[in-house]
């Protein structure tokens, strides 16, 4: 297939440390899981996606955990069409950091929105209240209050990773608008 009907996108994969970024990213391009954990310095993935038939060069960028001391980088935000905000089922702390993230995207870009989802990774996680700090409920209004797609994950089963980036090329190419046929990366500017 010729690489001009290819439309490009930018996926930016962020959220606090060790919540499962990596893993969900390998095991959507790799088939593979590794349950050992190394800490990302920052990764880019490139992976053509299908959707609604329309071939897409991805590049997808694996981020380092962001916490309350490094919590975003500008270029994490600039030129990124779609984001996608990973939290651990088994954290509460890191529920709250995706609004914070969020919260940064939309000052670095002036934007009102952007197109992003809202992942709960480590579904496989026994569902007890011992380890599961996050309801759905809780999840869902905030992607509800972040205009954002909402989904929860297994990278270790395999568990809705490919639907992952599905919403989220939902989530870009419905902030297009109609009548547009490139969405406009975020055009933020530092100063």
């Amino acid at each position: 297939m010729p690489v001009d009907i290819l439309k490009k996108r930018k996926i930016a994969v962020l959220g606090s440390r060790s919540v499962g970024k990596s893993s969900l990213i390998l095991q959507y391009t790799e088939n593979h899981f590794v349950d050992s954990y190394y800490p990302t310095i920052e990764a880019t993935i490139p992976k053509t996606i299908t959707y609604r038939g329309v071939e897409y060069e991805c590049e997808i960028i694996d981020t380092a955990g962001q916490d309350e001391f490094s919590i975003l980088n500008s270029k994490h935000a600039i030129g990124i069409h779609g984001f996608v905000l990973v939290y651990s089922v088994a954290s509460r702390n890191s529920l709250e950091m995706v609004k914070i993230v969020y919260d940064k995207i939309i000052d670095f870009c002036g934007r009102a929105s952007v197109p992003c989802v809202v992942v709960g990774a480590k579904l496989d996680l026994p569902n007890s209240s011992h380890v599961r700090q996050v309801a759905t409920a809780d999840a869902e209004s905030l992607a509800k209050e972040l205009n954002a797609a909402w989904i929860e994950t297994s990278a270790k089963l395999n568990t809705n990773v490919s639907k992952v980036f599905e919403l989220c090329l939902a989530e870009i190419e419905k902030s297009t608008g109609k009548g547009q046929s490139e969405p406009k990366p975020s055009t933020c500017l530092l100063m």
